[in-house]
């Protein structure tokens, strides 16, 4: 469906602090490469040219509660759904699960602005959602969100 997907990622040492748990700031991270996989699974880029435009999506809110911890080599699924879509914003919301577990580990948001990029100034102006793209993404049914 065009306002949900579901991507895996498993926690890189890297990704962890002394304590051994996932640092807070890498699920910020989790949360842009599951829209990039979604909309790249739409044929769509985060960053791409759209007729004479090129077409970005810069955050203007990003927000992540976290409930219980995650360690290194854990799997876990990222469940993104399109909360709301506005004429030039869309809202996503995440779940984060362990792979195979029903407890919810983390939830955030991001929502995302659509901007025209001047090739010559690299200057941004938010622009209505461009239809090529506004067509594809639908906003997942409210029941899914209970």
């Amino acid at each position: 469906m065009p306002y949900e997907f579901r991507c895996r990622q498993r926690v890189e040492f890297a990704d962890t602090d002394m304590a051994g748990i996932v640092h807070f700031s890498n699920f910020f991270r989790y949360m842009e490469k599951a829209e990039h996989e979604f909309l790249r699974s739409l044929g769509l880029s985060v960053h791409g040219v759209d007729g004479p435009d090129v077409v970005s999506w810069p955050r203007v809110n990003a927000e992540c509660t976290y409930r219980a911890p995650l360690s290194f080599e854990d799997e876990l699924e990222i469940h993104l759904l399109v909360r709301e879509k506005k004429s030039k914003s869309v809202t996503y919301e995440f779940r984060f699960r362990k792979q195979a577990a029903e407890e919810v580990v983390a939830k955030g948001s991001i929502t995302v602005v659509s901007v025209s990029i001047d090739r010559g100034t690299g200057r941004m102006s938010a622009i209505a959602i461009p239809d090529s793209i506004d067509r594809l993404i639908e906003v997942a049914p409210q029941e899914m969100f209970e």
